[in-house]
């Protein structure tokens, strides 16, 4: 009998921890394997079916998952991410944790930079009307120009300090009304969240954002257990704004060179659609409200007029 473990389990290692998660989202029906075989105690494929499919040993892959087999081979990883069906993303991530089992003493947690440099926000203001901004590795909003902030509507009433996009879309009242699908906008910042806590999960910006959202959410808590760590950094979202009305616009989301823990996301539309008017308009309107920020390029942040 394939005696799991909970969920919520915090012993072994986060690669263990991942490919638990990775298992129970799978049926036996989506891997070609009969829905026979007993009543089952936890959702997804039992170990010996995974290992079966992968062609490696119940015992050994049980080892990965309690965390005291630390070493798999390049070739067990690979073996193990078609078994579970991976995306290219969460292959990636697999690669990576397996990388940081092998590794005799873990790294202390890195102090990320929250530094904007002068020309990336000399570049947030050229690309006016389109809104941009910066943020930190977990969704601190950074920087940004004055469409960037308003296209958020209410995140301006926040003090700077917790103006984060994930803190935004879970606890702000109104971030269901302005997303028309809120759930797979919430759902994309917990998957950034989680690869960032499969590869340091004691980071101290890490462990405070999500133990707040944890407290405060059901619906994070939800989706936080499910380990998913499938991400998108291009697309089209639709908004229903409550100043420019709906709109749909196309985004990008880049990393910044020299700075690794920061990205930047910039929305944009078509020159001479009302969704391009729409941003002019916003973007108007940002410049004329009293909370527009200035962008200081002697300064380290952008600052509130």
């Amino acid at each position: 009998m394939d005696r799991e473990q909970h969920s919520g389990d915090t012993r072994g290692t986060e690669l263990g921890r991942f490919l638990r998660a990775c298992r129970a989202r799978l049926t036996p029906e989506e891997v070609g394997l009969p829905a026979g075989g007993g009543r089952r105690r936890t959702p997804g494929l039992r170990r010996e079916e995974l290992a079966t499919l992968a062609g490696i040993s119940i015992d050994y892959y049980a080892r990965l998952e309690r965390g005291t087999e630390t070493r798999p081979s390049p070739s067990v990883i690979d073996s193990l991410a078609r078994a579970l069906k991976l995306e290219e993303g969460e292959r990636d991530h697999l690669r990576a944790l397996a990388a940081l089992a092998a590794r005799s003493a873990p790294e202390p947690p890195s102090a990320p930079n929250r530094t904007v440099r002068p020309g990336v926000k000399l570049l947030l203001e050229s690309l006016r009307p389109y809104p941009a901004h910066v943020f930190s590795r977990t969704g601190d909003v950074l920087a940004y120009n004055p469409g960037g902030l308003r296209l958020l509507p209410g995140m301006d009433d926040w003090p700077a300090k917790q103006r984060n996009i994930a803190r935004y879309v879970f606890l702000h009242p109104d971030a269901r009304g302005l997303f028309d699908d809120w759930h797979n906008q919430v759902r994309t910042c917990v998957n950034g969240l989680r690869a960032l806590a499969g590869m340091e999960p004691d980071a101290p910006d890490l462990t405070q954002l999500v133990g707040e959202l944890l407290l405060k959410s059901p619906e994070f808590a939800r989706m936080w257990e499910r380990y998913d760590v499938k991400g998108h950094s291009y697309g089209r979202k639709t908004f229903h704004h409550p100043e420019v009305g709906d709109l749909t616009l196309g985004y990008q989301s880049m990393q910044l060179q020299g700075t690794p823990d920061q990205c930047m996301v910039v929305y944009y539309a078509v020159a001479g659609t009302p969704e391009h008017d729409a941003l002019t308009l916003l973007d108007l309107a940002a410049t004329e409200s009293k909370h527009t920020p200035r962008l200081s390029p002697d300064s380290q942040t952008i600052e509130n007029a």
